[in-house]
C-alpha cells in the first residue's frame, strides 16, 4: 500500500470520525429514525467514495498518457481525444440516480418527518381541545372571544371598531347601505353559495329599486314597498333568509357568517379570503355573536 493510499484512507477515517462526534454532540440516535440512518449512511459513503476516487484519479495522472484518435475540431491547434464515457463514472451517475428514484419515492415520503406535518397537527390537536372546552361557552365569553379574533384577523380592512374603514370595506354598524343593495339588484350576486342559488340581475329597477334599497338599508322599518314583495319569495317574509337558504337581510346571523368566512365575498378594497381553515366553528360561533354586537 503506497503513501497515498495511506492518505487517503486516514482522510476517510477522519470524516467519519468526525461526522460520528458531531452526532454525539447532538445527541442524535441514528438509529432511531430511518432519516437520521440513511443520512449518517450517506456520509460515510460519501467519506469513503471521495478518498477512493481522488487515490485512483491521483495515480492515474501520474502514469496515464495522452492516447486515442484527436476530434477534427481544435481551437487554436489544441485538439480534444475521443475518449469514451470513462465507466467509474458512468457506474456512478447510474447508481446515484437509482438511489435517488428509491430516495424520493420510498425512501424518504412514506417515513418522513415533516415539520409542517408536526405543526399542522398540533394546531389540529388544539383547535379541537379548544372546541371541546368552548362548546358551552355563555353569549359573553363568546363575545369577548369574537372581539379578539376580529381585532386579529378582520380589523386590517374592516377597522378596529368595525366601521369599515370610512366605506371602503363593510361597516358592521349597518346591515347594507343603500348602495350595497343597489348593486346587488342591478348586478346579482352569487358569492356566498346558499341553496336557492344566483340572486339574478335586474329583480327592479328605476324607482322600485330605489325603493327597495331605501326600505333595506333603513333597517326594514316601516311599511315595505310594494314592489319588496319580490324580494320576500326568496328571503322570507320576515327577511331573515328562509331558514338559510337565503341572505338574512335583518341580521348577521350564523348562516351569513359561516357561508362568508367559507366562501370569501368580493368588497370594494378587494375580495375577502375565505377561512375555510383558518377558524374553527367555535372561533366562528364567537366572531358572529361579536359582530352582531356592533350592529345598530
Amino acid at each position: 500500500m503506497n503513501g497515498l493510499m495511506i492518505k487517503a484512507l486516514g482522510f476517510a477515517v477522519v470524516l467519519v470520525l468526525a461526522t460520528i462526534f458531531v452526532i454525539t454532540k447532538l445527541n442524535i440516535d441514528i438509529f432511531a429514525d430511518s432519516v437520521n440512518a440513511i443520512t449518517m449512511g450517506g456520509a460515510i459513503a460519501i467519506a469513503v467514495i471521495t478518498a477512493a476516487v481522488s487515490v485512483k484519479y491521483i495515480n492515474q495522472m501520474k502514469t496515464d498518457t495522452a492516447s486515442g484518435k484527436l476530434a477534427d475540431e481544435n481551437w487554436d491547434g489544441i485538439g480534444e481525444y475521443k475518449n469514451e464515457l470513462p465507466s467509474g463514472w458512468a457506474y456512478s451517475f447510474l447508481a446515484v440516480f437509482m438511489w435517488s428514484m428509491w430516495y424520493g419515492f420510498l425512501g424518504y415520503p412514506i417515513n418522513a418527518y415533516s415539520q409542517i406535518g408536526e405543526y399542522n397537527e398540533e394546531v389540529l390537536a388544539y383547535n379541537k381541545k379548544f372546541d371541546k372546552e368552548h362548546a358551552n361557552a355563555s353569549r359573553e365569553t363568546l363575545q369577548e372571544m369574537g372581539e379578539s379574533i376580529f381585532l386579529v384577523q378582520c380589523q386590517q380592512c374592516h377597522g378596529a371598531t368595525g366601521d369599515g374603514l370610512s366605506g371602503r370595506a363593510q361597516d358592521f354598524g349597518k346591515r347594507m347601505t343603500k348602495e350595497q343593495v343597489l348593486d346587488v339588484i342591478n348586478n346579482g350576486s352569487n358569492q356566498l353559495g346558499y341553496a336557492m342559488g344566483m340572486m339574478p340581475p335586474g329583480m327592479a329597477s328605476g324607482q322600485d329599486a330605489e325603493d327597495i334599497a331605501a326600505y333595506i338599508a333603513g333597517g326594514l322599518k316601516g311599511e315595505a314597498p310594494a314592489s319588496y314583495a319580490a324580494c320576500t319569495s326568496c328571503h322570507g317574509a320576515d327577511s331573515k333568509g328562509n331558514n338559510g337558504m337565503a341572505p338574512n337581510l335583518v341580521t348577521y346571523d350564523a348562516a351569513l357568517m359561516h357561508h362568508t368566512l367559507q366562501n370569501g365575498k368580493k368588497g370594494i378594497i378587494g375580495k375577502m379570503p375565505a377561512f375555510k381553515t383558518l377558524i374553527t366553528p367555535v372561533q366562528e360561533k364567537a366572531l358572529t355573536v361579536y359582530i352582531q354586537s356592533l350592529l345598530n
